[in-house]
């Protein structure tokens, strides 16, 4: 899960990913796993977007980004390529668009800057240069693009509402503080752990709603989000009745560490490592320098 309240580049990466990606039976997507002693390694991974179709039929794919790693965003363009070109695409929903924003009255052929205009396309947050290709491929195929973010002007009332944090079981909540914890580098202070938490969730049960109004029968909704909020036993996913069928895959940079429960992913994605970067640092820095506040 990232860090909901800062843009990318200052988010503390938290992976989410899993010491049991090698483990049989599972539609996890990780290649170079080491075997047992004295039994072959399995074969080499298909190249993506070719092992979607593991992850198929699905209502809704579900691709878990960690936010500053470029090869998870081509990846979701791949994606989106690849389900638009066989007609299985229904829809694209984005965490780095707010819910209400659409591209879906612009003609195959919109320019960026309609598109970005018909989403309220927040550059400083999100970079348009790391999602756009993703957008655009949408636009192209004539497929809607949807914002599904709670919107900014609803934060602090998601922030103040106690409703949220029944949600998720007591055991699923506090995961969920944890996670925020660790996100903000142990600087929250403990009061402000659960007002955060039911935002996080609050977020969740927003690009939820916009996923399921798209759903379309034989086709495949795409959302597009940080790693924190797909995952199954804590994200999106809980937010929908049993009938919806989803599939989660998460994208990691670099060696796959162990952290999530098996009920929680269908894939992981692995994509090389990137250059580290102390996030930690740097939102040390910024608290101490008084602009903590500035984020909501």
């Amino acid at each position: 899960m990232q860090n909901p309240l800062l843009p990318p580049s200052r988010r503390s990466k938290r992976p989410w990913l899993a010491s049991w990606a090698c483990m049989a039976g599972g539609a996890l997507l990780v290649a170079g796993c080491a075997g047992a002693p004295g039994t072959p390694p399995p074969p080499p991974a298909a190249p993506w977007p070719d092992r979607l179709q593991s992850l198929l039929p699905a209502d809704v794919l579900l691709m878990g980004e960690q936010h500053d790693a470029p090869d998870h965003q081509r990846l979701q363009r791949e994606a989106v390529q690849w389900l638009a070109a066989r007609g299985q695409l229904a829809a694209v929903v984005m965490e780095m668009a707010e819910r209400g924003r659409s591209t879906a009255g612009l003609p195959r052929d919109a320019t960026p800057d309609q598109a970005r205009a018909a989403l309220q396309w927040n550059e400083a947050a999100w970079p348009w240069e790391a999602y756009g290709p993703s957008v655009m491929a949408a636009v192209a195929a004539g497929v809607p693009v949807l914002g599904g973010n709670l919107p900014r002007s609803d934060l602090r009332a998601a922030m103040a509402d106690a409703a949220w944090d029944r949600h998720l079981s007591p055991a699923a909540l506090q995961r969920q503080h944890e996670a925020l914890r660790e996100g903000h580098c142990g600087l929250l202070p403990p009061a402000q752990i659960p007002p955060m938490a039911r935002m996080q969730i609050a977020r969740d049960a927003s690009l939820a709603r916009v996923a399921q109004q798209a759903l379309r029968p034989g086709q495949t909704v795409l959302l597009l989000a940080g790693g924190g909020h797909v995952l199954r036993t804590l994200g999106v996913p809980t937010h929908w009745s049993a009938d919806i069928r989803s599939k989660v895959a998460l994208a990691q940079a670099g060696q796959v560490p162990a952290a999530i429960k098996m009920e929680d992913t269908d894939a992981v994605i692995e994509t090389p490592a990137i250059e580290f970067k102390d996030h930690c640092a740097a939102l040390r820095q910024q608290w101490g320098q008084g602009k903590a506040g500035g984020s909501l």
